[in-house]
């Protein structure tokens, strides 16, 4: 194994150390000295050419440093497989059980613990194809990221979601179509913003509502899907799409306790197919006037502009205890007091 090591794992977070020189393990100590002085949370750091043998040092610095015996006393805290010799290494995998390598499951694990394969020594020992052909490519990936043989690449932007949902239990029961059509367009509002965000656009509205399981009378829950002519990600049609499933669904004399909305089909916005409804310039209308409701409500609060369907809020677009006033408004009475982004609700200390 050569250009030791190309990534570090503190806890749950990779990083890349490539050009990264001198005492490595004197600098995964100081990185860990300089968290705990900071946020007061302490760490354990593992050092190796892999994300899957990170993974694993991390596990052997945290266990040497909590059970003593496992593992020897110098692992704890940060380790450094490429510090150590082919016959520490392999003391180290002899050490391990199979079930303690990232990407192998309680399932995987009893398959091989079956097949006497109960280390991970022993499954660095299995022949390549045979982990194929009896397990999977995913397992055999595993094992080759053991080997040394990079796999798993970081990730410079978490991925685009195939599913974009926004739902809310409500702060009392709601049965007022006018309280329910203004929780569904907020919420179908905010995630158009989601799915605008990501540079996407989504080919199908879920909406459901329900009553609660906890209260006196009947429980209902209703949930309808229901296709767009065109994938899109204009709030306006995602909003009057939605209200469109609910009144489906909406039954009077019901309580209803929550309420929500998920796009579905969401694709790439540049990698679409325009009807001839719909032409190009009804398009670029549309994704202007969703960015300047996203830039607006950015800069003066969410909730400044929205459709008419999600009615008028007081104190909407600034810290307001009348913006909780609406019927279908969360119970936020245990919130965290916001710090460091509202002004009304910085810390004060008396001298």
């Amino acid at each position: 194994m050569q250009h030791w090591p190309w990534y570090l794992l503190i806890d749950e977070s990779f990083v890349a150390l490539d050009g990264i020189r001198g005492d490595l393990v004197a600098r995964g100590m100081d990185v860990r000295e300089k968290i705990l002085r900071w946020t007061g949370l302490p760490c354990c750091i593992g050092m190796a050419p892999t994300k899957t043998l990170a993974k694993l040092a991390n596990h052997v610095a945290k266990t040497a440093e909590r059970k003593s015996g496992v593992y020897p006393a110098h692992y704890a805290q940060v380790c450094n497989f490429a510090a150590l010799s082919a016959a520490q290494l392999q003391d180290v995998f002899e050490r391990t059980e199979v079930g303690e390598v990232w990407g192998i499951g309680p399932r995987i694990a009893r398959q091989l613990q079956a097949a006497q394969v109960s280390t991970v020594v022993q499954l660095l020992r299995m022949d390549l194809a045979t982990i194929r052909r009896r397990w999977s490519v995913v397992l055999e990936r595993t094992v080759r990221e053991l080997h040394g043989m990079p796999c798993v690449g970081l990730d410079d932007a978490p991925a685009a979601k195939q599913t974009i949902a926004c739902t809310r239990s409500f702060g009392q029961p709601v049965r007022a179509w006018q309280d329910l059509q203004e929780a569904v367009s907020t919420f179908t509002s905010r995630a158009a913003e989601k799915l605008r965000q990501q540079h996407s656009v989504a080919g199908q509205v879920l909406v459901f509502a329900r009553s609660s399981r906890f209260r006196a009378g009947a429980f209902y829950s209703e949930s309808v899907v229901l296709p767009l002519p065109q994938a899109t990600a204009d709030t306006a049609t995602l909003v009057r799409t939605a209200l469109q499933g609910l009144r489906g669904i909406y039954r009077e004399g019901v309580d209803f306790a929550k309420a929500g909305v998920m796009l579905l089909d969401v694709q790439d916005a540049g990698v679409r197919q325009l009807s001839l409804g719909l032409s190009e310039q009804a398009s670029t209308r549309q994704n202007r006037v969703g960015a300047v409701m996203d830039q607006l409500n950015q800069r003066f609060g969410r909730g400044t502009l929205s459709l008419g369907s999600a009615g008028v809020a007081l104190g909407v677009g600034q810290p307001s205890p009348q913006a909780g006033l609406r019927p279908w408004a969360m119970k936020q009475e245990r919130r965290t007091p916001r710090y460091t982004s509202r002004m009304d609700e910085l810390l004060q200390v008396r001298v």
